[in-house]
């Protein structure tokens, strides 16, 4: 299962509504992950370009774009962004693989 960061931002009519009535976000976004195969990890409220993040878990980027995909047709967001996560031992895999091919890529200036 891969991990993935999902960064929202709601719109104006979805704080009032929270606003109006609190709600613990965590149990809706953790039911339709479920439904698709994945699992919320955790998710945190924050200041800035985004209102909420979240630490998802999915077994592909098919599934994680189905979530997402029912997320903002909700209508409560304004913008939605998934970021894919690597382990670090990922990410040095990636960069020994770039290393074969790294003399052979020529970019055009």
């Amino acid at each position: 299962m891969a991990l993935y960061l999902y960064q929202l931002s709601y719109t104006a009519e979805s704080w009032k509504t929270q606003i109006q009535s609190p709600q613990d976000v965590r149990g809706r976004v953790a039911a339709a992950s479920e439904a698709l195969g994945g699992r919320l990890v955790h998710a945190w409220y924050a200041l800035g370009d985004y209102d909420l993040v979240a630490i998802l878990e999915y077994p592909d980027n098919a599934a994680v774009a189905a979530g997402s995909i029912v997320v903002l047709a909700g209508g409560a967001l304004k913008a939605g962004k998934t970021t894919p996560l690597l382990t670090i031992e990922e990410g040095m895999a990636a960069m020994q693989k770039a290393g074969t091919a790294a003399g052979l890529y020529r970019p055009s200036v």
